[in-house]
């Protein structure tokens, strides 16, 4: 072949190069050749297929950006509700598609703003909700049943669930209106994140109870997002971040198939939640990889015959970790290619980090800069015009067919962990002794090693450094929203009806110990105007807490 005589040529020329790497990685540390092309790569048209169609590598709908770009949403939240609301009215004016909340430590810890365990923290990292009234302050103006809304909260999940439903309930909304993701994914808490409130049993008890009442109930609505991005910045490599996230989601696969449900039901309302880190090409073989993954093991192993429950659908966020405090102004560029990766990965929503995000929660002025790099992605650049345009690369493909492999390797290591044949066996197994905390810090220690040898150089960190970096005008958060919180929350506690309150508490930790569906107690609670940390004591006093066992 013609090609064959230009490999040669290429090669000899090449060899003869002087000073020419030999030790070039992913930022991952997949070992990587100089060239990539038909005398290393089979190309297998099969594998890699045609966009909505199985096994779905090119992306998951046939047209993809051509009808219409990914959703912007923007995930926002700070302070008090009545800031976050007014956040929201800006990004919705600014042209963002849904919207997506962030909420404080203390909510997401399932403690209420006047715990003591709270001083200090109430709005600093996201909005403080205690009771259904912060929920309706939070969305005064916004529309419940025509907007879509995307919550990251995990551990107190069906609370703060029940709280939106009520608050669309009070806007005139039934439950089969509302749209939108809970994240909810509470493996990846024990995996990574490490914010719980029982041991995992019970948490996977509600998250099945979640998945049966939104089967049933919220057709629009999606119950679960497995979410990837909190294990990728605790320092994973991106093969770690993908085999664990599809292996959290296969597992809530069993979970939903444990009670009865066929996944055609309610798979279809799963979706996923990635990375987008600075390694462009990983990121991108990374998204490939996953969806045909997901189609097969959904298909051969769970048995699913929908179309929708073989796609993996996902939201995108630029990679918080790749952010720098030196030279702050970088993170736009960082930002900028990190979020193209994820289109071209072929994300279904994305968010952009603001350039302050490393130092506090974005000023209105970053945020706004977020969002223009999204916009300037989607109307200037050509990229909605041709679907998967680095398909049939022989790098991206190899790369993608590396990705599967590895992850797959890890599969076969949760299922070696399992006592009866699960992944969710294995996961269990995994988080009890300490497999995936232990694995994660390994890959962490690697890359550090490779910053602190200069192996791999961070512009602004250990190259291209300056000693007269321009100081930032960050958002603070003062302890007036506190008071302010505490205030209310007060007032809220001397006026509602105490009697209905402890009878609705009551009926939700006597059904916690039989297998009653708990959501529609916590819904009443919440109209009630129980507050979050009143409905987690409540099932904490019938499942008690969780401690994780050290492993060093």
């Amino acid at each position: 072949m013609a090609w064959q005589e230009q490999y040669e040529a290429w090669r000899a020329s090449y060899d003869a190069a002087p000073k020419r790497r030999e030790d070039a990685t992913t930022l991952s540390g997949i070992p990587l050749e100089p060239l990539y092309g038909p005398h290393n790569v089979q190309l297998d048209e099969e594998r890699i297929g045609y966009p909505g169609q199985y096994p779905y590598t090119r992306g998951v709908y046939a047209s993809m950006y051509r009808t219409r770009p990914w959703t912007i949403r923007q995930f926002a939240g700070f302070s008090d509700p009545e800031a976050t609301n007014r956040r929201f009215h800006d990004l919705v004016r600014g042209g963002q598609h849904g919207l997506s909340v962030a909420f404080d430590m203390p909510t997401l810890m399932g403690l209420d703003s006047d715990d003591d365990r709270s001083l200090g923290e109430v709005g600093h990292c996201g909005v403080a909700i205690d009771t259904i009234h912060d929920m309706e302050r939070v969305f005064e103006g916004l529309p419940l049943g025509e907007l879509t809304t995307s919550m990251t909260i995990n551990a107190p999940a069906v609370t703060l669930f029940c709280m939106y439903a009520v608050a669309a309930e009070k806007q005139g909304w039934s439950l089969a209106d509302l749209g939108g993701t809970l994240q909810t994914d509470m493996f990846k808490e024990y995996i990574a994140q490490k914010e719980w409130l029982f041991p995992p049993e019970p948490h996977l008890r509600l998250i099945g109870d979640l998945i049966e009442f939104c089967t049933e109930h919220t057709p629009r609505y999606h119950p679960i997002s497995i979410s990837g991005y909190h294990i990728r910045e605790a320092g994973s490599t991106a093969v770690q971040e993908l085999a664990y996230t599809l292996a959290d989601g296969f597992a809530y696969v069993e979970l939903g198939m444990e009670r009865g449900l066929h996944p055609d039901r309610f798979v279809p309302r799963f979706s996923f939640f990635f990375d987008a880190h600075i390694d462009f090409f990983e990121e991108i073989a990374k998204f490939r990889a996953g969806r045909r993954i997901w189609a097969r093991w959904l298909r051969d192993r769970y048995g699913a015959t929908a179309e929708k429950a073989l796609l993996m659908r996902f939201h995108t966020q630029t990679a918080g970790v790749s952010l720098t405090a030196q030279q702050p102004d970088n993170n736009v560029v960082r930002t900028a290619i990190e979020a193209l990766a994820g289109v071209l990965g072929g994300t279904q929503s994305l968010h952009t980090n603001a350039l302050d995000e490393v130092l506090a929660l974005p000023s209105d002025h970053a945020a706004r800069v977020a969002l223009r790099t999204q916009q300037v992605l989607a109307e200037e650049t050509g990229v909605t015009s041709v679907i998967d345009p680095l398909g049939g690369s022989w790098y991206v493909e190899w790369l993608t067919d590396e990705i599967e492999r590895q992850a797959e390797e890890e599969f076969a290591t949760i299922l070696s962990m399992s006592t009866d044949g699960t992944i969710g066996s294995g996961i269990l197994a995994g988080i009890d002794d300490g497999y995936f905390t232990s694995a994660i810090a390994d890959a962490a220690f690697e890359f550090q090693n490779r910053m602190d040898k200069d192996d791999y150089r961070m512009v602004g960190v250990n190259a291209y450094h300056d000693d007269d970096d321009d100081a930032l005008d960050i958002l603070r958060i003062g302890a007036e929203i506190e008071q302010g919180q505490n205030q209310r929350l007060a007032a809220v506690r001397e006026r509602r009806d105490a009697n209905a309150l402890r009878d609705a508490l009551g009926r939700l930790e006597a059904a916690a110990s039989t297998d009653e569906n708990l959501v529609p107690l916590i819904m009443d609670a919440v109209r009630a105007e129980a507050t979050v940390g009143e409905v987690s004591a409540a099932l904490q006093r019938v499942w008690g807490t969780y401690s994780e066992t050290p492993r060093l």
